[in-house]
């Protein structure tokens, strides 16, 4: 049974242009400050400014360090800022219902229901029997560095997108009957050319409705957003902000790397290589993005090869070991280059909203050494792997596309002390 809850108090853009200045991109759809930097300088209103305030800075070299004190300082005064302007408004005891629709996924509404979710339904060694299903390990450093802004800025500003298997597809019957005769409330387009829509809930009925229709999920699986929902627990909040969508109308991109140029030149002749994996030279043209699982690109700074893992490198009725990236990770980065740790700073992994040219193009500017291109986890690997209740490779699913940021804020006591986790 999954429990979601109407936000008591949440601040919401009051309509489709302010939804527009307010939103962005989340944290973790960057390569690095510089970008959050230029975009804050197109979009100084947006909530980037709360969210990774380090990155508001009159200039490049005036950036603070992420989760400092100065920093943690500046969210607060933005996230007063956002509550004083008069395109947000404050709404209470509302859910809400999201739409991303593109062009790149023609005729598939993504569609969810947003509220509050219950910490203590996530899945955690001492709570095995969850219904929300992590699938990735939390960072301890990086969940705390969400808990002290969500406490200073006294606000969830980022919600966790979950999938759920609506087997029956009731939940996207009653999410697009609800849509369709209703207008939304505002919405947007991001960067990438996606359309987010919102529908403000406030109708008691229809919110008991629709969450009578969740409850009856079994389990959820968290998507997006890991962290967000490991700081909520750890400041011993309650309810975490989160949007629920059925599994089938999402979409998983692929999860690439790039690799320090420290490590060395990468020798495709190399006896450990072949030991692993069946290499050839990728001769179709152009960058090289893996669609079908099993298939690995990796560009040395000359040329793209294709490399398959060999039988025995992995084990096909672990669904974790499955996964390319743990393959990658084990067999590659581990036994060929020394990299034991995916945490490791030789390693930057790159979301799918950047190509396999991009990655090319990098390695031929200079410092990563080499590119690793990896096919797109299908959405049946990912379930598989949260029943059997494992972790996903670390940095593996890319969900595209992703919650916009700052759309729904969920306002919190106005206690707003430093946290000292």
């Amino acid at each position: 049974m999954i429990t979601i809850e109407p936000a008591p108090r949440a601040l919401v853009p009051v309509d489709s242009a302010a939804a527009d200045a307010l939103g962005a991109p989340n944290y973790d759809e960057f390569q690095g400050d510089r970008e959050i930097y230029d975009l804050l300088q197109a979009k100084p209103d947006s909530v980037l400014r709360v969210t990774m305030a380090h990155c508001d800075a009159a200039s490049p070299d005036s950036i603070l360090e992420a989760d400092s004190e100065a920093s943690l300082e500046r969210a607060a005064a933005n996230m007063a800022s956002v509550v004083a302007d008069p395109r947000t408004r404050e709404l209470q005891d509302v859910l809400w219902i999201c739409e991303i629709s593109g062009p790149r996924r023609p005729g598939v509404r993504q569609i969810g229901l947003g509220g509050l979710a219950r910490t203590a339904e996530i899945r955690t060694p001492q709570h095995r029997n969850g219904p929300v299903i992590r699938n990735e390990g939390i960072r301890e450093s990086k969940a705390k560095g969400r808990a002290r802004l969500i406490q200073r800025i006294g606000a969830i500003v980022d919600g966790v997108n979950n999938a759920v298997d609506d087997a029956s597809g009731l939940l996207q019957r009653e999410l697009e009957h609800y849509a369709d005769a209703t207008a939304p409330s505002f919405q947007t387009t991001d960067e990438a050319g996606w359309l987010h829509r919102i529908w403000i809930v406030q109708d008691t009925a229809a919110i008991e409705r629709l969450r009578s229709v969740l409850a009856r999920e079994p389990h959820a699986y968290v998507a997006d957003g890991n962290h967000r929902s490991a700081a909520a627990a750890m400041l011993g909040y309650a309810h975490y902000m989160a949007v629920f969508f059925p599994a089938r109308t999402m979409h998983i991109s692929p999860y690439n790397r790039l690799v320090s140029a420290s490590v060395g030149p990468v020798d495709v002749a190399d006896a450990a290589l072949g030991a692993s994996f069946a290499v050839e030279p990728y001769t179709d043209g152009g960058a090289f993005q893996p669609v079908a699982t099993h298939e690995i690109g990796l560009y040395d700074g000359r040329a793209w090869w294709r490399l398959r893992p060999r039988p025995g490198t992995y084990d096909p009725g672990d669904a974790a070991q499955d996964i390319d990236a743990d393959i990658v990770q084990r067999r590659l980065f581990r036994d060929v280059f020394g990299i034991s740790d995916a945490r490791d700073e030789r390693l930057t992994f790159v979301g799918g909203n950047r190509s396999a040219a991009w990655l090319q193009a990098n390695v031929d500017a200079g410092e990563p050494g080499c590119a690793i291109t990896l096919p797109a986890v299908t959405m049946d690997q990912f379930i598989r792997v949260c029943m059997q209740d494992r972790l996903m490779p670390p940095k593996s699913t890319w969900f595209e596309p992703k919650l916009r940021s700052g759309l729904i804020m969920a306002l919190l006591n106005d206690a707003v002390a430093p946290w000292s986790g």
